[in-house]
């Protein structure tokens, strides 16, 4: 729900409270999924004059997926989510149609802007987190990538996305790391577009041109319209200037004293403005290769800018949590804003400025983008130093500027990140404690809360809880996305049983055990188990390509019945204790064929997932048939339904010849693990 203070009345996103839950579910208080669960690292506008009749806002988030917002007549509403990242989201540009993300998971992302979120392409060049991206605006297919270890790519996204031709096993969706096979050539010329035209000496395959010079992470990026000019900076403290076409440096400018972590260029490639965690901007002549201006309006390190189409204003922010307005020319400069969170990124629309912060909410300020003139006519302006220790002098002596606006237009709120948890004796149950002191707790085995406390003592409802009871450690737990993500790991998850009297199975003999993994995954895996015997398609998430066909078994006809049959009668094998919502499902994160991570809901398990997920779910069913299914009849229960629905997988890989068997991918050597993330709040 988005909030408007500026109408006065509150913006809906569409309800899906109205649709039935899963049978013993337990529905959150408000919409997990169409919420940002954690911080917004980077936000993307898009104006639609061009491509549709609305404008749209993209947000990415801590909680590794992206949002799409539709504005339209000063109102704004959800409109999809963008999930395949299996970390934080740190930057989103758009270029044309496209949208384009990195990640702290080393990819580069490619989406279209108007989907339902499905991801068309990964790029996994990168060998550590990716930071920042950069875009040339009337170059449209031009993009720059840049991250720790001090890696810069420029990236040709028209012969990157060209269809080329691979082995069955390889990934449709991803161009490879140069280290996971032959390395890669390209040849590069420069035309009189000021394009950049590749040829691969590779026919399998596209890499993108390497800036080379930096010694440590670069943090920031900007580009030029026409693609042909390129800026990095991070922490070793310079701005480094690039032709974007070659890879070769043109110049580095020095002056800061602390990491440079945002970049701006103008249209014409002549004038940059750079902020630093030294808490100063500047302004870079780049044709005379010198610092013109520089303004101390922050007391603390300066994160994002964005500045008005004629580059003669430029809005900033960061660690200190305000928005300033500073005209470049007269040095004259005014608090706009001041925030509950540092802020980390700034989209200027209209006359709208919206901020992104550690907070897992997007607030859109008052800002006069079209004419800023009229802030200033407000008051309360005052001239900025050249020296940083000017303004901190000043807001320590009581001086600092009042803000002119004390309210959001508009306020996108999120749900607030889980920060401390605690996993129950009973190794089903965990306690957590969010951003505002929300003390609740979960019921891993359905992903869902199932009491909330309110704002209460955690650890004296940690000593309330407690039980004194034995179970083995059956996974593992973190918070890293701002909701819990718990690890599955094989053999060690099967470790843990209970009896089905304290579930409360209804008619179970007093001896009968239940494996919590096993179940759990049976809960998880029925949507996959159901659509993979009716799958027709046998590409892989993403555009994997699949190896092989579905074999009929001898129990074929059974599993096919079964799985035909409707959600609740195929549901109706899993026990209550382990069923998950369809409302707010949880998300599966594991290995593709090459190696690299996906996440997906378990909703959205479409039966055509690879070869590397059927490999684990094949671990699974081994121990299942091994460990808990010889000793009952295959005829019934939710153990023989979990491994029939595992039979055409089963028969996939009994395809794969004696060599590819001998040989096993990276991914076949590795241990099995399922990680899923419950209701956007919880993973598995």
């Amino acid at each position: 729900m988005l909030k408007s203070h500026r109408q006065g009345r509150e913006i809906k996103a569409p309800d899906l409270k109205s649709q039935a839950p899963v049978k013993g579910s337990v529905r959150l208080d408000h919409i997990v999924a169409l919420e940002h669960c954690a911080g917004i690292n980077c936000m993307a506008y898009l104006n639609g004059s061009t491509f549709s009749t609305s404008d749209y806002l993209f947000s990415g988030s801590r909680d590794g997926t992206l949002k799409r917002w539709e504005l339209n007549n000063g109102d704004a509403s959800f409109s999809a989510t963008f999930e395949s990242h299996v970390d934080w989201v740190n930057d989103a540009i758009i270029v044309g149609e496209k949208l384009v993300s990195c990640s702290s998971d080393t990819t580069i992302k490619v989406w279209n802007c108007f989907s339902d979120g499905a991801c068309t392409r990964t790029f996994r060049q990168h060998s550590d987190y990716v930071i920042c991206l950069a875009a040339a605006e009337k170059n449209s297919n031009i993009v720059a990538s840049g991250g720790l270890g001090g890696e810069v790519f420029v990236w040709d996204l028209d012969a990157a996305l060209a269809p080329v031709a691979k082995s069955v096993d390889a990934k449709e969706d991803e161009v490879p790391n140069g280290n996971s096979g032959p390395p890669l050539t390209t040849l590069c010329s420069v035309n009189s577009s000021s394009n950049i035209a590749s040829s691969n000496s590779q026919s399998h395959g596209y890499s993108p041109i390497a800036a080379k010079g930096h010694k440590d992470s670069v943090y920031a990026l900007a580009m030029n319209d026409t693609g042909t000019l390129l800026l990095s900076g991070g922490t070793e403290k310079v701005v480094r200037v690039w032709d974007p076409r070659t890879g070769s440096k043109n110049m580095k400018l020095r002056g800061h004293t602390d990491n440079i972590r945002a970049l701006l260029v103008d249209s014409t490639g002549r004038y940059c403005l750079s902020g630093s965690s030294d808490s100063m901007i500047r302004l870079w002549d780049l044709g005379q290769q010198r610092c013109v201006h520089s303004y101390a309006v922050h007391t603390d390190s300066v994160w994002a800018l964005a500045t008005t189409h004629s580059f003669g204003h430029v809005y900033s922010g960061g660690r200190d949590q305000s928005v300033y307005l500073t005209d470049l020319s007269t040095r004259e400069s005014v608090l706009l804003c001041t925030n509950e969170c540092p802020i980390l990124q700034l989209s200027l629309q209209d006359d709208t400025i919206w901020v992104a912060t550690t907070d897992s909410s997007v607030y859109g300020w008052p800002a006069e983008g079209l004419t800023p003139q009229k802030v200033f006519q407000k008051g309360g302006s005052f001239l900025a130093g050249n020296l940083s220790f000017s303004r901190a002098r000043a807001s320590l002596e009581g001086s600092a500027p009042v803000p002119v606006y004390k309210e959001p237009s508009f306020v996108v709120p999120g749900v607030p990140a889980i920060v401390q948890h605690e996993i129950m004796n009973n190794r089903r149950h965990v306690l957590t404690k969010d951003t505002t002191g929300s003390v609740k707790l979960w019921e891993i085995t359905r992903g869902a809360v199932i009491e909330d406390f309110g704002k209460v003592s955690f650890e004296d409802k940690k000593k309330e809880l407690f039980e004194m009871v034995s179970i083995p450690a059956w996974f593992t737990m973190d918070a890293r996305l701002g909701c819990l993500s718990v690890h599955l790991d094989t053999p060690q998850c099967f470790s843990a049983e209970i009896y089905a009297v304290d579930l409360n199975v209804s008619g179970a003999q007093e001896d009968l055990k239940i494996n919590l993994a096993h179940d759990t995954l049976c809960g998880l895996l029925v949507h996959w188990s159901k659509r993979k015997q009716k799958s027709s398609s046998h590409g892989l998430p993403n555009g994997d390509s699949s190896i092989g066909k579905d074999v009929p078994s001898k129990d074929s006809h059974r599993s096919r019945t079964e799985v035909d049959d409707t959600t609740e009668n195929h549901t109706t094998h899993v026990l209550p204790s382990f069923e998950f919502s369809t409302v707010s499902p949880p998300s599966i994160i594991t290995e593709g064929s090459s190696g690299g991570p996906w996440r997906k809901r378990i909703t959205d398990l479409d039966g055509t997932e690879g070869v590397a997920f059927i490999y684990i779910l094949l671990k699974v069913a081994n121990y299942v048939v091994e460990k808990l299914v010889l000793d009952k009849p295959l005829d019934g229960g939710s153990d023989s339904t979990f491994v029939m629905g595992l039979s055409s997988a089963q028969s996939q890989l009994s395809q794969l010849d004696s060599s590819s068997r001998l040989g096993l991918k990276p991914w076949q050597k590795t241990k099995p693990c399922i990680e899923v993330l419950c209701n956007n709040q919880a993973s598995l």
